[in-house]
């Protein structure tokens, strides 16, 4: 489950929004679209819910893997999503989903993708405490629980040592005065009110990310049409929106962006993937 540690180490374990399946899947999909070997413009949110559509990618006791297969080469690539609360999604046996892992899988990995998600599905099968998880209040707690379920496999050639390493990792950068983010992935909660004949309003915790959007035209069409807005490396993806009296609607969103995607002048200097989740 080499796919898995990768994510674990390097940051890209989520709480996912509440919300539908099409929401959490949406959500975990754009964040890989933000990924700096995914090339611009790829639909991988597109492609999930076309799969989706096919069949269900949920195999039983609070899991699902679905996938995205994208026409390059590169390396297999996974996003992890935990829901508290689990998400409807239809599996097999009637459980609400607690963890959606999202892989992309390039051309060139389609046997690795299938090895991986063997072993997971035998994992999850033999795992003596997967209701453990009921128990998990932050992400530290859930990164705990999934280094167990891998310690418990031998299948994965040296990864009960990953996991010793992952665990002393997240130990330090505990320990240090400043949380130290292991990606490069920024992800920022804001929220945006549109409405007939005015300037999107903006919410959000970071000062230069507002700045920012307050100077984006395309800002408001681009939610109203799409659900979607991108520019200058950021990806504003709606998770939900509510509409009111006045032609008025509240768009609730999440800003993806990778440091160092996109041009270097006109776009904001965010906080961090850590300072974001605090603003939550």
């Amino acid at each position: 489950m080499d796919s898995l540690l990768d994510a674990l180490q390097e940051g890209r374990l989520f709480e996912l929004p509440e919300g539908d399946k099409a929401s959490a899947l949406q959500f975990l999909a754009h964040i890989i679209e933000a990924f700096p070997e995914v090339p611009a413009g790829t639909d991988v949110a597109g492609e999930v819910m076309k799969r989706e559509a096919g069949a269900n990618t949920g195999f039983g006791k609070g899991w699902a893997c679905p996938h995205a297969r994208v026409p390059f080469d590169e390396d297999l690539k996974c996003a992890i999503g935990w829901s508290p609360r689990g998400v409807d999604y239809g599996a097999p046996d009637d459980k609400p989903v607690t963890f959606i892992v999202m892989y992309l899988v390039p051309t060139n990995q389609r046997n690795h993708y299938l090895r991986e998600l063997s072993t997971i599905a035998r994992a999850v099968q033999t795992f003596p405490h997967l209701d453990k998880i009921g128990a998990a209040k932050d992400l530290d707690d859930v990164r705990n629980y999934l280094l167990d379920l891998i310690d418990a496999t031998k299948e994965t050639s040296g990864s009960d040592a990953r996991a010793r390493m992952i665990r002393l990792q997240a130990k330090a950068a505990a320990a240090e005065p400043v949380l130290q983010d292991l990606s490069n992935l920024v992800v920022e909660p804001i929220t945006v009110i549109t409405g007939s004949g005015m300037k999107p309003v903006v919410l959000t915790q970071n000062n230069a990310l507002l700045q920012w959007l307050d100077s984006q035209a395309g800002l408001a069409s681009g939610l109203e049409a799409q659900g979607l807005y991108e520019a200058g490396g950021w990806r504003v993806v709606r998770r939900g929106a509510t509409a009111f009296l006045g032609g008025k609607t509240l768009h609730d969103c999440v800003a993806v962006r990778v440091l160092g995607k996109g041009p270097a002048g006109g776009t904001p200097s965010p906080r961090g993937l850590a300072a974001s989740r605090e603003g939550a």
